[in-house]
């Protein structure tokens, strides 16, 4: 949050990466059926993207009166978490509209996790969580050979499994080293008392 441009950056690097994700789990590109897929792949990756970013940047341009960066860049991300999915089994222009309303859950998701106070400072949730599960969802919805049924049982087994093992997980760490820091190092800075280092002076 304090430096815009390596924010932007750091989006940039990741949306670039994603082509190496979505069409590289293409495997084989050898052959035209290959390299077709992966076309289609990165187009869908790409348009799904665009779709996000200028969505959520237009929904806090009518809601704070002027764009946001930062919604426009998790936008972005939002897009390509919701394409991942089904970026190989849907049109080009179901890719915009799967990229496009993954930046408005993005942007909805980030006002509720605001209103219920809840401390998410980079909006890892809405981006992650709440527009990989429209992806999830969007591939039963777009996708030819998909079932919505399917999409919503495998959606439903992921987040049972992952809200029972985490549970887990933070009840060990809270038993042992702890969850949280005293609210002076929090003030203070991690940096400097569990690195011994100074990142801001």
């Amino acid at each position: 949050g304090h430096n815009v441009m390596l924010a932007g950056l750091g989006v940039f690097i990741l949306w670039f990466g994603w082509f190496g994700f979505n069409p590289g789990s293409q495997v084989a590109a050898s052959g035209t059926v290959n390299a077709n897929a992966i076309a289609l792949i990165a187009l869908n990756t790409n348009l799904a993207a665009a779709a996000g970013a200028l969505v959520a940047m237009f929904l806090s341009w009518m809601k704070l009166g002027k764009p946001n960066v930062g919604q426009l860049l998790n936008g972005a991300l939002a897009g390509l978490v919701a394409i991942t999915a089904g970026c190989a089994s849907v049109t080009p222009l179901s890719a915009i509209v799967i990229g496009a309303l993954g930046g408005v859950v993005m942007f909805v998701g980030s006002a509720l996790l605001w209103k219920l106070r809840i401390d998410d400072p980079v909006g890892a949730v809405p981006v992650h969580g709440f527009a990989g599960v429209w992806g999830v969802l969007a591939v039963g919805l777009f996708s030819d050979d998909a079932s919505l049924g399917v999409q919503i049982f495998g959606m439903l087994a992921i987040i049972v499994w992952t809200v029972v093992m985490m549970n887990i997980v933070c009840i060990i760490l809270k038993l042992t080293i702890g969850l949280r820091v005293s609210g002076k190092v929090e003030d203070e800075g991690l940096d400097t008392h569990e690195h011994g280092a100074v990142a801001y002076t």
